[in-house]
Parts: C-alpha cells; structure tokens; sequence
C-alpha cells in the first residue's frame, strides 16, 4: 500500500524548510498551508484529516517557527518567505494548488499571489493579518543589542503560553495540556529567539492596498466574530480591497479558526474549490 502521509525536510533557499506532504490520489488539486506567527503545522492538525478527505494536503513550517531552520543568517521579511514557499512549491511540482494562510500565513499567502499570480488557482485567508506597518525604527535599533534575544524571551515567557491560547481562542473549554505542549515545544530552544529578533529587523509592512486591489484571485476569507488578534474589521476592509472575495464571519468563534472550527471551515472550503 502506497505511504499516505510523508514528513520531510528540505533545504530550500537557504534554509532548512520542514514540511508534511498528505497524499489523495483521488484528487488533482493541492491545498498548501501556512501557518501564523509563533505557530507551526501544529496548528492545522484538526483541520487537515477533513482536508485530506478531498484534497491532497502539503503543510509547511515557515521558518522560524516550528522544525524549520532557525537561522540568524536568514532574511525573514514576509517577501523572503513568500519566496522560499514559491521555491518549495516548484520543487515539488505540485500543481492546480490554493493557497491557504492563516494569520501571518495569510499575509505571505497574499505576497506571493503578488509576487507569482500563476502559481494558485485562488486563496483562503483565515482571519489574515493586514495592513500592519513594519516595527518601529526605535525597537529596530534595540534588535542589534548584545543578547537582545534574551529579551525576546523573556517577553514571551511573561506572556506565556496559555495566557496567549486564553487571547486567541474564544471557547476556552478547548485548552488543553496537549494544545499547551504543542504550541510551547518549539520554544523550548534559544535558538529561535535569535531568529525571531532578526524577524524583528526584517519583517517589512504588509501589503499595499494598491497591490491588494492588484490581486484577481478568487478569495474566500474566513473570520472568527470575536478574533481580538486580528479583528473583523480588517476582514471586512481586505474584502473591499481584493476584487474576487467573499467573507464568511464564524460566530461565537476567535482568532484560531482551524483549531476552534476546523470542519466548518472544511465544509466553506469545499464549497469554495466546488
């Protein structure tokens, strides 16, 4: 019997690229996910054996985050990583793909539509994030400190795992030991805090409103009613400003919609790719 599920690693534009490959032969179409900010594959792991049901699945660990490289060297701007995506991409040959991002992985799904238009059929945006402008030059500054990292550190351990969970899930009842271990693993290391205070200097702004309008893709965005990360009303501007879009507002339901409600968010994907 043919392996069904593969996890890999591969060097892809300089970095060392973590990916889990979901095979359907009863599908021509691919669904490619990215995950947002301080999270991994981890975070799609309810939504993806409803995705698998159709579609032949590729989930990736952008780096840093997740068992992607961690390197200080690595410039991770979101154009940077919209283009190691791309580089994977092709090198896997996978083809008729849609492209899905939640959070932070929605904006690099949006930059490499920019970038590439004829990589993807079209798009599904969970609860993306938009319009935010690059770090302030103060903080940019602090980032070539000695042992800034550190602080990096030290800020997320205050903030601590659970109290972030408590901030991106509406139903509490969800959390679990099993989601904490999950979400904390890939900090358990220093190394990624030395990638994420580079991240600090290289992350630009997102995307213009002028290259949003640019963008002719159908897509589907899907929002939680309560997201306090990235709220409804930046749902409802990018939905005026990308030309082909349609909104689907999930009540009762926060920032980490594949993990709150991942077969509803199954059932609008399947109606969307239909």
């Amino acid at each position: 019997m043919e392996e069904k599920v593969f996890y890999r690693n591969q060097q892809v534009n300089n970095i060392d690229i973590y990916y889990e490959f979901y095979s359907n032969p009863d599908s021509t179409k691919t669904l490619v996910l990215l995950h947002g900010f301080l999270s991994s594959t981890f975070s799609y792991r309810r939504l993806i054996p409803y995705l698998n049901k159709e579609f032949q699945v590729v989930s990736i660990d952008l780096p840093p985050f997740g068992k992607s490289g961690k390197s200080s060297k690595f410039v991770y701007s979101y154009s940077n990583l919209a283009q190691t995506v791309i580089q994977l991409i092709h090198s896997l040959d996978l083809k008729d793909i849609t492209l899905i991002g939640h959070s932070m992985g929605g904006q690099i799904v949006l930059n490499i539509l920019n970038q590439q238009p004829d990589i993807a059929e079209r798009a599904v945006l969970l609860c993306s994030s938009s319009y935010s402008k690059r770090l302030r030059l103060p903080l940019i500054i602090s980032s070539y400190i000695p042992y800034f990292h550190l602080y990096v550190k030290f800020w997320l351990a205050r903030s601590g795992v659970r109290q972030n969970l408590q901030n991106v899930v509406h139903d509490h009842s969800l959390l679990s030991d099993e989601m904490l271990f999950g979400y904390l693993q890939p900090f358990l290391e220093d190394e990624i805090f030395l990638a994420l205070t580079r991240m600090i200097r290289d992350r630009e702004g997102d995307l213009s409103t002028g290259a949003l309008n640019q963008i002719a893709h159908p897509c589907l965005l899907i929002w939680g009613e309560h997201d306090k990360v990235v709220p409804l009303t930046v749902g409802e501007r990018l939905k005026n400003d990308l030309r082909k879009s349609e909104l689907v507002i999930l009540k009762e339901t926060g920032h980490l919609v594949p993990e709150e409600r991942p077969e509803d968010v199954f059932q609008y994907i399947k109606q969307f790719l239909a």
